[in-house]
């Protein structure tokens, strides 16, 4: 392989493939909580989609790590 060619994994497309699955997973989740939600107070209601909107995010770092590297932690 010549230098700086990079050579096409399936990871890559696995992850985008999960990472998509990841976000549908998690709008499903958050959507059946809408009801309890949506008793709250509206500050409320906005802190918590805030929280919920930014926790989804945890679980791609590792997810990124491993389609860049194959490796799951560091």
């Amino acid at each position: 392989m010549a230098r700086g060619q990079v050579k096409a994994t399936w990871r890559k497309p696995a992850g985008m493939f999960a990472i998509l699955a990841l976000i549908l997973f998690w709008v499903v989740v958050v959507a059946s909580f809408s009801v309890q939600i949506g008793a709250l107070p509206v500050l409320v209601q906005a802190l918590v989609y805030v929280v919920l909107g930014i926790v989804w995010i945890a679980p791609l770092k590792p997810l990124l790590r491993w389609m860049e590297t194959g490796r799951w932690r560091a």
